[in-house]
């Protein structure tokens, strides 16, 4: 199946590998994940799967989505996402989908928020280098130019310049499965994904 699921991220620890190796790891709660709708090339002009992922209360969701999910006769879910396959007919709607679908030693690719980190700087946003720190020098941690004078007398779009660093979608793509808890519903990758502790991740196999 290379239909993705939806978790969270529980955090970060270091588990040790069969020759003694110290591996950094992430521990991610993974569905179980229930399909939604079922999207097809007649109906919608494309393929795709659509799941849902934490139980809520009714009153957490507007009319139009309680309708929908109502539809199926499915709970009130969270979160809604679509995943482009090419065999839709394979699914039907009300299925569970768990982590059953991933396999120890299988690729995937993880897309979160990644943390967001404020109002930053040149130097820690685009990593720019600092201007001297001593001699009269009034360049430290300034921007420096930020274009030409007369010629064209503006600032170009795409500039980089100081802003909000992070706090925007990433995908961390290959990452390696180590392990598979069924009873659990845990996956365990090798690295690091976006964002912090309880951000939802949404995984799927890598091409």
């Amino acid at each position: 199946m290379s239909l993705g699921l939806l978790g969270n991220k529980i955090g970060m620890t270091q588990i040790f590998d069969e020759s003694g190796n110290i591996v950094p790891v992430t521990v991610i709660k993974v569905g179980p994940c229930v399909i939604t709708q079922i999207k097809t090339v007649l109906e919608n002009g494309y393929n795709a799967i659509q799941i849902g992922y934490g139980n809520v209360s009714n009153k957490s969701l507007t009319q139009p989505q309680l309708g929908h999910l109502q539809k199926s006769n499915i709970q009130p879910l969270k979160y809604l996402k679509e995943f482009r396959v090419n065999d839709p007919e394979k699914f039907e709607v009300g299925q569970i989908i768990n982590v059953k679908s991933f396999t120890s030693g299988q690729f995937v690719d993880v897309t979160g928020k990644s943390s967001g980190k404020g109002f930053s700087g040149l130097i820690k946003r685009h990593h720019f280098s600092r201007g001297p720190m001593s001699h009269g020098s009034k360049n430290h941690r300034g921007p420096g130019s930020i274009g030409m004078g007369t010629t064209p007398g503006r600032v170009l779009p795409g500039k980089k310049m100081a802003g909000q660093l992070g706090n925007k979608n990433a995908n961390i793509r290959k990452l390696k499965i180590l392990q598979v808890n069924t009873d659990e519903n845990i996956l365990v990758i090798k690295g690091s994904v976006p964002g912090k502790p309880g951000n939802l991740l949404s995984i799927k196999p890598s091409n």
